[in-house]
């Protein structure tokens, strides 16, 4: 991979890791989450008018991946009921670029070199491990972050093949983003039967700053879908766990036992190996 993929990839990871750590400290994450959704809408809309719309056969990658990511927001939600950022984020984001590397296999022909497979391996074992230990999340809460990742990876692999198909990023992650913008208030509305937001309410406003972070990170994992493999560009991307280790040590006050800090290593160590080329 180039610089150029790994640097968007860990960018997005620092974004991505920034919003959830924001969305930890919510009493509501799904209104949220919701209300999240209303400023990438807004940050997206200027890129579906002037963009390029995306080539015909696009349009099914576009819609099937906003019905997944929402779907991948609800199942968030569920399992935090049960479950802490630290215990739930891990097993989510964990499940990932395994899943994702087969789809892109199996789905794409992308060919992984076995620096790549072995990096891909590690990261996943490093933020996997970072969910064990004591004071281990509900079963139940463990099951829906799995489904979760599965969600995720099932979207990510739609991504990695669609925004190849639609021939511009920008078109394709604006339209993603407004589509989804427009069903996870409509799924909110069905669940909970009203939706308020009081504009002058400080958290109103958090919500959607956090949006628009949210937002960029996508935008950059989408670009770097389009410059490199799916599989390690999913895994460069999970490094944003070992980043939300880090933002709630210096900023949260969690702490970083030794075991966190070896599977942070175990982390970056694959990182290095996917951008690796003998």
């Amino acid at each position: 991979m180039s610089a150029a993929v790994v640097g968007l990839a860990l960018f997005a990871a620092i974004l991505h890791a920034s919003w959830n750590a924001f969305l930890r400290s919510g009493a509501d994450r799904l209104w949220t989450v919701t209300v999240m959704s209303f400023s990438g809408t807004l940050a997206a809309l200027p890129f579906v008018f002037l963009q390029p719309l995306p080539a015909g056969p696009a349009w099914s990658y576009i819609g099937l991946s906003a019905v997944l990511q929402v779907a991948y927001t609800v199942f968030l939600v569920a399992a935090y009921r049960h479950g802490e950022l630290g215990q739930i984020y891990p097993v989510v984001r964990g499940t990932v670029p395994l899943l994702v590397t087969l789809g892109g296999f199996l789905l794409a022909g992308e060919q992984i070199g076995p620096y790549q497979s072995a990096g891909v391996v590690l990261v996943a074992l490093g933020i996997m491990s970072l969910s064990l230990g004591k004071g281990r999340a509900a079963a139940s809460s463990i099951l829906l972050a799995a489904a979760t990742g599965t969600i995720i990876a099932g979207y990510a692999t739609v991504d990695a093949i669609g925004v190849r198909v639609a021939g511009d990023s920008r078109a394709y992650a604006a339209w993603v983003v407004v589509l989804y913008g427009v069903m996870l208030p409509a799924v909110v509305l069905m669940l909970r039967g009203r939706l308020t937001v009081d504009r002058r309410a400080p958290e109103t406003w958090k919500a959607l700053a956090g949006g628009v972070v949210a937002v960029l990170a996508y935008g950059a994992v989408v670009a770097a879908f389009a410059l490199g493999p799916a599989g390690p560009v999913a895994a460069l991307r999970e490094t944003s766990v070992v980043f939300a280790a880090l933002i709630g040590g210096l900023f949260l006050g969690e702490a970083l036992t030794p075991r966190r800090l070896i599977a942070c290593v175990v982390v970056t160590i694959g990182a290095i190996l996917i951008g690796y080329r003998p």
